[in-house]
């Protein structure tokens, strides 16, 4: 699923018992954590504009929508890749597309993509992403 049309980041995470379900596999909505995790630290890390660099300027990212296709489970104490990579950016928003792979096997098991909104932080309302923050994440 990845396209290189933007730089793609990892960051190696690892299921933590907190993370399992009562079917002894990683529950659903921790695929979510761990994408955020990830992007978390890769803002700080490769664009060089964190999260906090945002809210410094009165900004802050919101998911508009998810989508997230479930190919196979992971379990407790796997080690894990998450793959991430902006697919577009501009005025609006930005889509991130995100791949989690299981290192055991080498194995994909969630792929999907994250539709975020900037807002202002002050009225709550959708804002525009200036130039300058496309730019930085344009690598």
């Amino acid at each position: 699923m990845i396209k290189n049309e933007y730089t793609i980041f990892e960051t190696e995470l690892q299921v933590r018992p907190d993370d399992i379900d009562m079917f002894n596999h990683v529950h659903n909505s921790k695929y979510l954590d761990y994408v955020l995790a990830a992007r978390y630290q890769q803002m700080e890390k490769y664009y060089g504009m964190s999260w906090e660099k945002f809210a410094e300027l009165g900004y802050g990212w919101v998911v508009a929508q998810v989508v997230i296709n479930f190919k196979r489970p992971l379990k407790m104490g796997d080690l894990m890749l998450i793959r991430t990579g902006i697919l577009e950016m501009n005025e609006k928003g930005s889509k991130v597309q995100f791949e989690i792979i299981n290192q055991k096997t080498n194995k994909i098991a969630s792929d999907g993509i994250f539709d975020y909104v900037m807002i202002d932080l002050k009225t709550q309302r959708s804002s525009k992403v200036t130039p300058e923050m496309i730019a930085a994440y344009s690598i």
